[in-house]
């Protein structure tokens, strides 16, 4: 079943409420501003610096070592916005 085939079942599902609460969501996300410039936007090209290079090599070396990763909202619970 493609997605399109899996939009249209739950659209039939939908009661006449949600069905109005998600055309005005899909209607705000094609229309803004905003987040049509984030689709619209080109990818980034920019080569990656050393910098970069070695940060990712720590994160995937961290991966292997099984080091525990600690989520933002982990880290904002524990600091705050301090």
């Amino acid at each position: 079943m493609t997605i399109k085939e899996r939009l249209h079942k739950l659209v039939d599902e939908l009661s006449e409420r949600e069905a109005d609460d998600a055309l005005r969501y899909i209607a705000n996300q094609r229309e803004d501003p905003v987040i049509a410039a984030f689709r619209n936007a080109p990818d980034d090209d920019e080569p990656l610096t050393a910098e970069d290079e070695n940060a990712l090599a720590e994160v995937q070396a961290d991966r292997t070592a099984g080091v525990p990763r600690i989520s933002y909202a982990e880290i904002m619970r524990k600091h705050g916005d301090s």
